[in-house]
C-alpha cells in the first residue's frame, strides 16, 4: 500500500481487548493504525472470519473496520469520543485476502460533534466509503459503563492534548 508523504506514528488501540484494534482479541480484526498529520489509516485484509457472500467481506465487517478506523480520528481532535452515527457505501465488492488502506479524517466540528470521513481502496479501486458522527464524552461516559482500566493511560492522553490546546500561544 502506498506510503503517506508526513512521518506516521503507530497509535495505540482503543483497549487491548477492542474488536477492532486490540491485540488481544482473536476474533477481531487485528487493525494496526497510523497517524500521519490530519489523517490516519490502517490495511485490513479481510479473511474467513469475516466472510459475507463466498469470496468476499461481509459488510457489517466492513462497517467494523470503519468504524474503528475512525475512531482513530479523535486521536486528531484531541478528545475522547463515541460514535452516534455511521453509514457506509459499498461501491464494489470487497474482496477476502487483499489488502485494504482505510483512511480517514476530521471533515468538521460542531460543538460536541465530529464529522468524520473514511475510504477504503484496494488496488486503486475505491471499494467503500464511510462517514460517521461522533460526539464529544467525558471520561464518566466510560465509567458509567464498565471498568476502564483496559484503556491504560489512553483517556490520560486525551486529557492532557485537550490541556495543551487549550493554552495560549
Amino acid at each position: 500500500m502506498a506510503e503517506h508523504a508526513a512521518p506516521s506514528q503507530r497509535l495505540p488501540s482503543h483497549t487491548p481487548t477492542c474488536m477492532g484494534c486490540g491485540p488481544n482479541n482473536p476474533h477481531g480484526l487485528g487493525l494496526e493504525v497510523y497517524r500521519s498529520a490530519d489523517v490516519v489509516y490502517a490495511d485490513v485484509t479481510f479473511d474467513e472470519r469475516h466472510i459475507g457472500a463466498p469470496g468476499l467481506a461481509h459488510g457489517g465487517a466492513v462497517a467494523a473496520a470503519c468504524d474503528d478506523v475512525l475512531g482513530f480520528t479523535l486521536w486528531i481532535a484531541g478528545t475522547p469520543a463515541v460514535t452516534r452515527a455511521l453509514t457506509v457505501e459499498y461501491l464494489q465488492p470487497v474482496p477476502l485476502h487483499q489488502p485494504h488502506r482505510i483512511t480517514a479524517h476530521i471533515t468538521a466540528r460542531e460543538g460536541r460533534a465530529l464529522h468524520v470521513a473514511a475510504t477504503g481502496i484496494q488496488k486503486g479501486v475505491t471499494r467503500f466509503t464511510a462517514n460517521a458522527v461522533f460526539v464529544v464524552v467525558d471520561t464518566a461516559h466510560f465509567v458509567a459503563h464498565g471498568d476502564i482500566s483496559g484503556f491504560g493511560k489512553l483517556l490520560e492522553q486525551f486529557s492532557r492534548h485537550s490541556d495543551d490546546n487549550d493554552q495560549p500561544s
